[in-house]
């Protein structure tokens, strides 16, 4: 518990001041954020704004964990080793984006196709190795696994090894592609991050207690089958610490932009968290925000196409539907946020009524 404490600590201190250095550092070299021209008229006095502060919050995350890991003197877990491969790899793709329209001056970054290639082969490794039984433990438990979860594994539905590593990358494309859609007003997505990473480490937390590698427990036949769940914890405390410190400096008005550096990685660590924790479906609550988001888009774009040119929303994503009706863009933030709070408790509320029922309590 210690490690959860030390990592999320420090990944705040690290956030918290390695963000006033990169705005001053990013604004000195010029690396301020490209708007579109088709975007709300309110968001062009954004442009220039230092964007690239999911660097930040990426190497707090790294910082923390691995400092927790030192003074607590354990070693990293294959699990918490996988996850933070996956944050870091999605957010490489990320950067590459930001780098190229920061470069080129122009609100356009890789390619579509180019981008989901990159999130492809880092998926696609991850979930390879996730499955692999040269990271089994001493009791035989991979990463991932090969079943459906809700909020632990459903028994009886065991997947080919081919179909779960096409569900892993639906998994991790469409949560980077969800909060990459949600990180369009100041703070949103960054305030959303922190609550649903702190429901993960809660899970984790709690699935570290009742954890079936232990004896003694009260209801053994309820345990969970997670492969190490309390490491899981401190890359979640520090990810939620990292994005904590980092929202002092993206609230509004915000001095600092997360860019596809941060939505792609954090996108990518809840897929990852959900999928180590066997908790896939439960992600659909706890991140109903994003799915709301998401779903909003697609059913612009859908009926769009069907009508030739009507409109359900006055624009999406959503939360832009609500600035196009005049709502002052902090009532919006505010607003997300409270429906995410909503979401999580929830959420956690189901998984923890889910062990009540089962104990019979």
């Amino acid at each position: 518990m210690r490690a959860i404490l030390f990592g999320g600590g420090l990944a705040l201190l690290v956030s918290l001041l390695g963000t006033r250095v990169a705005i001053n550092r990013f604004t000195q070299w010029g690396y301020g954020q490209e708007i579109r021209d088709d975007g709300p008229t309110s968001h062009h006095t954004k442009r220039g704004t230092p964007t690239m502060g999911g660097v930040v919050i990426i190497l707090a995350t790294v910082i923390g964990y691995f400092g927790a890991k030192l003074i607590t003197q354990d070693l990293p877990t294959a699990s918490a080793l996988l996850l933070l491969f996956l944050f870091v790899g999605t957010g490489l793709v990320g950067f590459l984006d930001d780098f190229i329209k920061i470069s080129k001056q122009r609100s356009l970054g890789l390619r579509s196709k180019a981008k989901m290639i990159g999130l492809t082969v880092i998926a696609l490794v991850f979930g390879g190795l996730a499955l692999s039984p040269w990271l089994e433990d001493d009791r035989g438990q991979t990463p991932a696994s090969r079943h459906i979860s809700f909020l632990r594994d459903i028994g009886w539905i065991t997947l080919p090894a081919v179909v779960v590593l096409i569900l892993i990358w639906l998994i991790i494309a469409a949560t980077t592609n969800a909060v990459n859609l949600t990180d369009g007003l100041d703070g949103l997505a960054t305030g959303a991050c922190v609550m649903v990473f702190g429901a993960y480490m809660l899970v984790n937390i709690w699935q570290n207690n009742q954890w079936c590698g232990q004896t003694g427990l009260d209801q053994p036949n309820l345990c969970y089958e997670v492969r190490d769940p309390l490491d899981l914890a401190v890359v979640a405390a520090a990810i939620t610490g990292a994005c904590f410190g980092f929202l002092w400096w993206n609230a509004s008005p915000a001095a600092i932009f997360m860019g596809d550096t941060g939505s792609l990685s954090l996108g990518g660590a809840l897929a990852g968290l959900a999928i180590l924790t066997r908790t896939e479906l439960l992600l659909i609550i706890l991140g109903g925000l994003f799915l709301v988001e998401t779903l909003s888009v697609m059913m612009q774009v859908g009926y769009f196409k069907l009508t030739k040119g009507k409109r359900i929303f006055r624009m999406a994503p959503l939360h832009h539907h609500f600035e196009m009706l005049g709502w002052e863009q902090v009532t919006v933030v505010i607003r997300f946020w409270i429906i995410t709070g909503i979401c999580v408790a929830v959420g956690l509320g189901v998984f923890y009524a889910e062990w009540v029922a089962g104990a019979g309590i």
